[in-house]
């Protein structure tokens, strides 16, 4: 069984044991997340919503807070001796997908 959740914004296809990495959510490693935007679910009936399908969960636990890769911003203007470089490492959070309830 899969299903297609929704969270800050994002689509995931996911299957039981799957792990995903997530905008940062609230919570300590350990602890159960459930993910109630699910968009479709999908096994022998496939259970499409619109736009979400009722009465459908994902549940998981939060593993770890962590960063991305370094995202590098440079710029740069030719012959007028301007260079800036910035970076940044966008916060996530890894995701156990444990249970797919569906309607």
């Amino acid at each position: 069984m899969y299903a297609v959740i929704k969270t800050s914004g994002h689509q995931f296809k996911v299957q039981t044991g799957d792990l995903i990495r997530v905008n940062r959510l609230d919570g300590n490693p350990g602890e159960k997340v459930s993910f109630d935007e699910v968009l479709l679910v999908g096994g022998s009936k496939i259970g499409v919503g619109s736009p979400t399908v009722k009465g459908a969960r994902v549940e998981g636990v939060i593993k770890e807070h962590t960063h991305n890769d370094k995202v590098v911003i440079f710029k740069y203007l030719r012959r007028k001796n301007y260079k800036r470089t910035r970076g940044y490492k966008h916060a996530v959070t890894v995701v156990e997908i444990n249970n797919i309830t569906g309607a």
